[in-house]
């Protein structure tokens, strides 16, 4: 959400309407029931949402004080509001670690399914073929074939270690070591991938070929001081810690009040990937209605890519941690963080099939027809009746 988004003041009536309803349930509801947990969800989101326009607005800020043009920006506004998802995703895995887990791999079938239905909104040829920005094609597919090396090589690690411990091993968790090295691979992915991006498509940089995007340059543009960038990162860092607080009580409420009603808690686990990735489609949502369509299909991708190699790997890390510090138990007496089932080692190897459509998808032709969207989202259906159907 680059241009003049800094100049709307749209941010600010969703943080004060989210404080306020967050306000009302903390205080005014004392019974942890339904209205209390929906009020709690509602008011976080709008908090998170508004938390996450702050820090975009900061990152657009320095983008344009560093001449990044708008592909390069949107990426970066992207990565940016994650930050505010990641305070969030850390009360939920507090709050409930196995389906905070599993939450956060659900997102990236959902961010297939986001990406699939606003590929549908694109204009078409003649065959029915949706061209896709060159930028995206040349840099996002390297990440897609990656995110499903990845997620086919944790899921047959996992298949074999709760194979051989109905052995009599005792190899049924991925304990914290397991978790700080998987997370610091995954990140290191991202952090190359990320300095590629601005090296190649910033600042300085003179297109190689006519499918490059140059640098924009705009004429007597007023650039955001330092002082209202560094202002609104750290005001949207706060507000991200009570929005996620309280979307992390929400959480605890509905797996809670589903399980009590005979619900699987992956029923919960869908509902809360959903509401994790709502961010991301107000973003899309907002820079396509804006005419920002390459700000757009660079949060469409980036929803997909920053889960396997950002959010994951946060949501790892942290997980260790709070298993290192007692914020949440042990599990298995050795260090043992994430339990290796069915749902868990499910959701990890369901995110192959839908990598690898996407880098079919895209890579072919830099092209996506009506078959490719449909298997998108038909794969993603196919993850979430596995998950809720077997729960």
């Amino acid at each position: 959400m680059s241009g003049n988004s800094h100049e709307s003041k749209q941010w600010l009536w969703l943080l004060i309407s989210g404080l306020v309803v967050v306000a009302i349930a903390t205080f005014a509801i004392h019974s942890h029931g339904w209205l209390k947990g929906i009020l709690l969800g509602v008011g976080g989101l709008l908090v998170v949402f508004a938390s996450s326009e702050m820090m975009i607005h900061a990152v657009d800020g320095y983008a344009k004080r560093k001449k990044m043009n708008s592909f390069v920006a949107g990426t970066m506004a992207g990565l940016s509001s994650n930050i505010p998802e990641l305070v969030m995703l850390a009360f939920v895995l507090m709050a409930t670690p196995r389906v905070g887990f599993i939450v956060t791999i659900l997102t990236l079938h959902v961010g297939a399914a986001a990406f699939g239905l606003y590929c549908g909104t694109l204009p078409r040829d003649v065959e029915g073929n949706a061209s896709l920005p060159k930028p995206l094609v040349n840099l996002s597919t390297d990440l897609y074939a990656a995110a499903a090396g990845v997620f086919f090589s944790l899921g047959v690690i996992m298949l074999l270690m709760k194979a051989f411990s109905a052995r009599g091993g005792n190899g049924t968790y991925l304990n914290t070591t397991d978790l700080y090295v998987f997370g610091s691979i995954l990140l290191a992915i991202q952090v190359v991938a990320t300095m590629r991006l601005v090296k190649r498509f910033s600042r300085d940089h003179k297109p190689e070929s006519q499918d490059d995007v140059p640098v924009e340059m705009t004429r007597n543009e007023t650039l955001m001081p330092i002082k209202t960038i560094v202002s609104f990162g750290f005001a949207g860092l706060a507000m991200s810690v009570i929005g996620g607080h309280s979307v992390g009580e929400f959480a605890g409420i509905l797996v809670h009040k589903l399980e009590a009603a005979g619900y699987s808690e992956m029923f919960g686990a869908v509902i809360l990937s959903v509401f994790a990735a709502a961010g991301a489609f107000i973003m899309i949502g907002t820079a396509h209605f804006q005419g920002k369509y390459n700000i757009a299909m660079a949060n469409a991708s980036g929803a997909i890519t920053q889960v396997p190699f950002l959010v994951l790997p946060a949501a790892m890390i942290l997980l260790a941690i709070f298993t290192q510090t007692g914020m949440i138990p042990v599990l298995g007496g050795q260090n043992g963080v994430i339990p290796i089932d069915l749902h868990t080692t499910s959701a990890i190897f369901l995110g192959f099939p839908s990598m690898l459509i996407l880098w079919k998808a895209v890579q072919d032709d830099g092209k996506v027809n009506w078959l490719e969207t449909t298997s998108m989202i038909a794969i993603f259906v196919l993850a979430i009746y596995l998950l809720v159907a077997h729960g």
